[in-house]
């Protein structure tokens, strides 16, 4: 693996590592409210994505204390910092005031080094953008954009309301104000080949984005998704496919792109596959012997 992996890169940045600390203040999103789509994404959960996200109930600082605990609980005496991530549903779809009382919360909590926001393309409005700007002149932050494919057929039928051309835009203006731009991958969706899959990877390298997550599609309960996969529509990827695909969606990647996940975790109360996903630390072992990561 040439590229530099996201806990590389910050002990690069900022001399320690950073702990992301997972926020859910709240939002919604315009593929559930009837704006875009009632529905959301074919593979959304409940939780709008934030399984692993604070309690909505909670304010932002309440969320970060929470996080923070949990972290000193394991890891005592490491000097580390944490980014504030924005995770659950939305995090740009509200009015800029209430969206600046929220970021100012965050990137004003003791060691909060990052602000990270995972939005869709189709919610960064001209005010939305003048904030985020705002905030990356006091804290960097990164925007974390969810593409899951670069196929027409594949965004429709995952029901992800927005043409790709609308990404494109959402990636040129970010850039434009020095923005940090992180695109969500999901590898594995229905109808997808390896080629698909690999397309996709190639299109983000060449888009001007700074990071990438690539994505394992887990099937989670109370999806459609699920009913598609209890339907015998699909079969998900074993680890080993899982492992190959990414080892060449890495090899078609620019060196300079950062990786922020080579999987991820489906939250075990509601997965229903692929089930070797859940044994986290079988799986990233497997991972890092195939993408020779143990020597780094």
């Amino acid at each position: 693996m040439k590229q530099r992996t996201v806990n590389e890169y910050v002990r690069q940045k900022y001399g320690k590592k950073l702990y992301k600390i997972a926020i859910n203040a709240g939002f919604s999103c315009p593929n559930r409210d009837g704006t875009v789509g009632d529905r959301g994404c074919i593979f959304c959960s409940g939780r709008g994505s934030g399984d692993f996200a604070g309690d909505a109930d909670a304010s932002v600082r309440e969320q970060l204390d929470e996080g923070k605990k949990r972290i000193e609980s394991k890891l005592p005496k490491q000097d580390c910092g944490y980014i504030a991530y924005f995770q659950a549903f939305t995090n740009t779809y509200a009015p800029a005031e209430r969206l600046r009382e929220l970021y100012t919360q965050a990137i004003g909590y003791p060691g909060v080094e990052v602000l990270s926001v995972a939005t869709r393309p189709d919610c960064l409005g001209d005010d939305v953008l003048d904030l985020l700007t705002e905030m990356n002149e006091i804290k960097p932050v990164w925007v974390e954009l969810g593409l899951q494919t670069v196929h027409e057929r594949t965004a429709s039928y995952i029901r992800r309301g927005y043409r790709l051309k609308t990404y494109d835009g959402a990636v040129e203006k970010l850039s434009g104000r020095g923005i940090e731009t992180i695109v969500h991958v999901i590898l594995g969706l229905p109808g997808e080949t390896e080629e698909d899959m690999l397309e996709t990877a190639r299109y983000v390298g060449k888009s001007g984005v700074s990071g990438i997550k690539l994505q394992l599609l887990h099937v989670l309960a109370g999806t459609d998704l699920a009913d598609e996969y209890a339907a015998g529509k699909f079969e998900c990827l074993s680890l080993q496919q899982y492992a190959d695909i990414v080892k060449k969606c890495l090899d078609v990647l620019p060196e300079d792109i950062v990786i922020h996940r080579l999987t991820g975790d489906g939250d075990k109360k509601i997965l229903i596959a692929p089930e070797w996903s859940a044994d986290k630390k079988k799986v990233m072992n497997y991972m890092n012997r195939v993408l020779g990561m143990n020597d780094r």
